[in-house]
């Protein structure tokens, strides 16, 4: 299966006021065309949204949306998952029309995480207007490396993993060891979990895949910025503002992403990062990674 990039999040939220603040006056992101009283469309970059806030009655992740080349790929994803035994819907006109592209499809990973396979998403040709002047790093020259990244619950890990990497054709990029404190929701009895990170483009993860179940359904995504100071003024409006510091900034030791964690409204975190490793995929080897960071990232509780 040919995905290119992790394109978009779609967050049902019982808050939408709280996101809007979030997104707009904390992240530096921009409102996008179309929002409404119930629906906040975001946008980081030329596409029409890259995240869609939905009100509701509770915090989750409504999907991840997956993306591939065009028509035929979409047509070949679907045979595949079909075959494999995940059931595909296909999206109505309406659904095509709110997440502005051409085809799509709707399916499940083996945890029960929502997907949506898409191509042909729509540009938006005006100039971004990110309130404090910051710029979030999504491709360019380096070809498609969509939004960032996304960590999604998965208890079912083999089979999770067995999907992304066999199915969808993800590279598995590393591997770490979490100790049974680290995933209380895992399955008992185990000695230790894998948390396994992939990506089917240059950034070194556009997935992560956590061993356990989290009610929101997902665990945190990042967004990478283009500058160090960018995010240390972000680091700055997060303080301000009083929202709680989850991870104090740091560099990953698999990435190599200079970041910190901050809380988000939906129960979950927020990364925000910068200097993101990006790899040859021609040449690269998994590997277990034996330390989250090679300094800072000392996590609040």
């Amino acid at each position: 299966m040919d995905i290119r990039a992790l394109g978009y999040l779609r967050i049902e939220t019982a808050d939408l006021a709280a996101w809007r603040t979030y997104v707009l006056d904390i992240l530096g992101m921009a409102e996008a065309a179309g929002t409404t009283d119930t629906r906040l469309g975001v946008r980081i970059d030329d596409r029409t949204h890259r995240f869609q806030f939905v009100a509701g009655a509770q915090d989750r992740l409504l999907a991840a949306g997956f993306e591939v080349a065009g028509a035929r790929a979409l047509e070949d994803a679907a045979a595949e998952l079909e075959s494999a035994g995940h059931p595909v819907k296909q999206a109505d006109a309406e659904t095509l029309a709110d997440r502005r592209v051409q085809g799509l499809i709707h399916c499940e990973d083996p945890s029960g995480n929502p997907l949506e396979i898409y191509w042909g998403q729509a540009q938006d040709h005006t100039p971004l207007a990110a309130r404090y002047g910051n710029r979030f790093v999504t491709g360019g020259r380096e070809g498609s490396l969509g939004l960032g990244h996304v960590v999604l619950p998965a208890a079912d890990t083999e089979a999770t993993l067995d999907f992304y990497e066999n199915l969808l054709g993800f590279q598995l990029r590393d591997s770490m060891r979490l100790p049974p404190v680290a995933v209380p929701t895992g399955k008992p009895g185990q000695d230790f979990y894998w948390m396994h990170f992939l990506s089917p483009n240059r950034r070194h993860h556009s997935l992560g895949l956590y061993p356990g179940a989290l009610p929101p359904g997902i665990v945190h995504f990042m967004v990478e910025l283009e500058t160090l100071d960018d995010v240390g003024y972000c680091l700055d409006r997060m303080n301000a503002a009083g929202i709680p510091i989850a991870s104090t900034l740091g560099r990953h030791s698999n990435d190599h992403m200079v970041s910190f964690y901050a809380q988000a409204p939906g129960g979950f975190q927020v990364e925000c990062g910068w200097d993101g490793l990006l790899v040859d995929p021609a040449t690269w080897t998994a590997k277990e990674i034996t330390a989250d960071s090679f300094w800072g990232h000392q996590w609040n509780g």
